[in-house]
């Protein structure tokens, strides 16, 4: 059993869950959250933790930004979007168990005092900006890292809020792209 709680999107987010881990859940409803909901979620918060998993697209990065402003020693996990995606359909109730374990087993917590090791332009030089293949291999990195994807601004601001270390950064990109780094 999972010591936090997980908040999640919805009733089949939840399902996908339980097959995967023994965890309690909250349901958010979608970004439109209940006075309920945030009460129950700020309860949880309080006595045994919250971990933000939400679906890897722009509603749950939405749901995620607004979660982690009014709880921000949350800690996110990120489904990538290849694992989290059937039948045309995103969300974590698409993930198999597997990738729900991955993700949860790379969880990580926004720090107070965002670093500022990364940049943008240092993105270009390892091809994760302006090159043809750069939003894949931010994704696939993204994944290796337990960020999630992002465009480039996203994912600078993801690998310095999330405090990834320069040793983790580039043996990630050793993994992911070998012959390129």
């Amino acid at each position: 059993m999972l010591k936090e709680i997980l908040i999640v999107e919805g009733k089949s987010d939840t399902a996908a869950i339980k097959r995967a881990v023994e965890a309690d859940c909250i349901e958010t409803g979608g970004f439109h959250f209940t006075r309920r909901t945030l009460q129950n979620i700020s309860a949880a918060y309080k006595k045994r933790g919250i971990i933000i998993l939400t679906d890897p697209d722009s509603a749950g990065e939405n749901i995620r930004n607004f979660l982690s402003k009014h709880f921000p020693q949350a800690k996110h996990a990120y489904i990538p979007r290849d694992e989290a995606t059937a039948n045309d359909d995103v969300g974590v109730e698409q993930a198999s168990p597997e990738s729900i374990k991955k993700a949860l087993s790379k969880v990580r917590t926004l720090e107070i005092n965002p670093r500022e090791e990364f940049t943008a332009a240092e993105m270009i030089k390892f091809k994760l900006a302006g090159g043809a293949n750069s939003s894949n291999l931010r994704d696939k990195i993204g994944a290796a890292l337990g960020i999630g994807y992002g465009n480039v601004k996203t994912f600078v601001r993801r690998l310095n809020n999330y405090g990834v270390t320069r040793a983790e950064f580039l043996e990630a990109l050793k993994n992911v792209a070998p012959c390129d780094s």
